[in-house]
């Protein structure tokens, strides 16, 4: 077994259980560094219950879940956030009304110390991270438009871009290319690709053309459990996989 100080995350026999049904059904995976890991199988596998035991959403019934050598299962929602877990739900949760420019702006992290927050320069340090960020997302020619009116996929490079911002080490994204057209797609895989090189990512996705496209590693899941890990390669040749997952 590797030590958890190699690993950026660490999942132990992870257990939770909702009225005696067990969703997730002990589950150990590590994370490395720099690493976009995309977990896949059919709906009811557990897949998004995994990704709310790591954020604290979800408490576990048993198991541990180290965070470069911190146990989250006994931190709350906002510690975990703090210590650089950042998490985007299915459905983009952005400031319609506000600017693409003020959404980002109010994801800055300027409390971290009563000075940051006071002095002001860091006014201009904002401005050109915004600017900054909003580049990495595509989004340098909309800073000024209400968020509200962005496409589908706009908006979810906004709250991607709103996340990090914020620098987590580790960002999980549930779905992120669901109702994407094509060209957004693979901006988003680019995208991934190119955010990668700082921090990890762990991905859920059904498009396995997507996954294709940006997965290091593929974790299946079914009933709670992992069937098959591996490469896409690995994944998709598996009995197992097609039987529960892609056969369908």
């Amino acid at each position: 077994m590797a030590s958890n100080t190699d690993h950026l995350l660490a999942v132990e026999g992870l257990t939770v259980s909702f009225d005696g049904f067990r969703a997730v059904d002990d589950l150990s995976f590590y994370l490395d560094r720099g690493e976009i890991r995309v977990v896949i199988g059919p709906n009811g596998a557990g897949k998004t219950t995994v990704l709310d035991l790591i954020c604290g959403r979800t408490q576990a019934t048993a198991g541990s879940i180290r965070f470069e050598g911190a146990e989250l299962t006994r931190m709350k929602e906002h510690q975990i956030v703090r210590a650089g877990v950042g998490r985007k739900f299915q459905t983009p949760s952005i400031y319609e009304d506000l600017t693409v420019f003020e959404n980002l702006e109010l994801s800055f992290p300027r409390g971290r110390s009563v000075f940051g927050a006071l002095a002001f320069r860091r006014d201009s340090e904002v401005s050109g991270q915004v600017e900054e960020m909003a580049r990495s997302m595509f989004l340098q020619d909309h800073l000024d438009r209400p968020a509200g009116i962005l496409s589908h996929g706009q908006k979810q490079w906004l709250e991607i871009g709103m996340l990090l911002i914020q620098d987590p080490a580790l960002l999980m994204l549930d779905e992120p290319v669901a109702g994407m057209s094509v060209s957004e797609r693979a901006k988003t895989a680019e995208l991934l690709r190119r955010i990668i090189q700082r921090r990890s990512v762990l991905v859920i996705e059904h498009d396995m053309g997507f996954v294709e496209s940006i997965a290091d590693k593929v974790m299946v899941l079914h009933q709670g459990r992992v069937i098959s890990e591996g490469s896409i390669a690995h994944v998709k040749a598996d009995r197992r996989v097609v039987d529960v997952y892609l056969g369908h």
